[in-house]
C-alpha cells in the first residue's frame, strides 16, 4: 500500500486515539456494518484494529481477513482482538495495490479510514474489487476535514484543522475525500452505489462525546500534527496553540463541534 507521511495508527498515541474513535462512534458509523451468516469478508488496511473489533463483534457468523501494510500495527491489532475473545478474524500482512488472494473469493469487503492516505484511490478500489465476487459488497467509510465546523467559532480553530489536510495533501493523500466517495466507486466500476452522511454532532447533554469525540479523538489528532505543521513552515507555533486551545474550547459547556463521516455502500457487477 502506498504510505503517507502520516498515517493514523501508527505511533501509541494514535493508536489510542483511533480506539477512541471507533468506541465512540460505533452507533454512528457502523449500525449498519452487517453482513449476511457465513460471509467470507476482507477488512482492508485494518491498522491496530480500532474497527476491526467492532464489526467482528457484530458479525460473529462471519470469518474476517484483515490486511495491512505495517506489520507493527498488525501485532497491535492481534493483540487487541485476542484480549476482547473475538475468534472470527486472522491478520495478514499485505498490500492493498496487491492484494495476496485470487480474483472473486471474499463476499464482501469493508475499507474504512484508509482511501484518504492513498495517492491512487481508485486503483486500490479496483484492487479490492478483483477480489471481491460479483454480486458482492464493497462498503467504505471515511471523513471530511471540510464538514468540521464548530462553536465559538475561530479563525485560529480553522487554520489548525487546515495544517492536517495540507500535511496530508502534501503526502499524496486527501483529507476531504468522504465528500468524493459516490463519483470514487462509479469510477472504480461498481454499480447500485448509494453514500449517506453520518454526522457527529455534539453539545453538553452528549457528555460522553464531548469527551470522546472532541477531545480524544478529533482535538487530539490535530494536535498530533502540530510539531510536522511548523517544521513543514505550514504554520507559526504560536498560532497553532491558539488554534488548538480554541478546538479544545469548542467542548466547554457552551461549545458545539459537527463533523461529518460518509459511508459508500456499492455492489460488483
Amino acid at each position: 500500500m502506498e504510505n503517507s507521511k502520516y498515517v493514523h495508527g501508527y505511533s501509541p498515541r494514535e493508536a489510542l486515539r483511533l480506539n477512541d474513535q471507533a468506541n465512540m462512534l460505533d452507533e454512528i458509523i457502523h449500525n449498519d456494518s452487517l453482513f449476511a451468516k457465513d460471509s467470507f469478508v476482507l477488512e482492508a488496511g485494518c491498522g491496530v484494529g480500532a474497527q476491526t473489533k467492532i464489526i467482528a463483534a457484530k458479525n460473529p457468523g462471519s470469518h474476517f481477513i484483515s490486511v495491512d501494510i505495517s506489520e507493527e500495527s498488525l501485532k497491535e491489532a492481534g493483540k487487541n482482538i485476542k484480549s476482547l475473545g473475538i475468534q472470527n478474524v486472522e491478520f495478514r500482512h499485505a498490500d492493498i495495490f496487491k492484494l495476496p488472494f485470487k480474483d472473486e473469493i471474499f463476499d464482501s469487503v469493508i475499507i474504512c479510514f484508509v482511501l484518504e492516505h492513498l495517492h491512487n484511490p481508485v486503483l486500490a478500489l479496483k484492487e479490492l474489487s478483483r477480489v471481491l465476487k460479483k454480486g458482492g459488497i464493497m462498503m467504505v467509510i471515511e471523513g471530511d476535514h471540510g464538514s468540521t465546523f464548530f462553536y465559538p467559532d475561530s479563525k485560529y480553530a480553522h487554520m489548525a484543522v487546515n495544517c492536517q489536510v495540507e500535511l496530508q495533501k502534501q503526502s499524496g493523500g486527501n483529507s476531504n475525500i468522504g465528500r468524493e466517495l459516490y463519483p470514487l466507486l462509479v469510477s472504480a466500476g461498481f454499480s447500485d452505489v448509494v453514500v449517506s452522511p453520518r454526522m457527529v454532532y455534539v453539545d453538553a447533554s452528549r457528555p460522553q462525546l464531548v469527551e470522546g469525540f472532541i477531545r480524544n479523538t478529533f482535538t487530539a489528532m490535530i494536535e498530533g500534527v502540530g510539531e510536522q505543521a511548523v517544521r513543514t513552515g505550514i504554520t507559526e507555533k504560536s498560532v497553532f496553540e491558539q488554534g488548538i486551545k480554541d478546538l479544545y474550547r469548542t467542548a466547554e459547556p457552551d461549545g458545539v463541534f459537527s463533523y461529518t463521516f460518509f459511508k459508500g455502500f456499492a455492489v460488483k457487477e
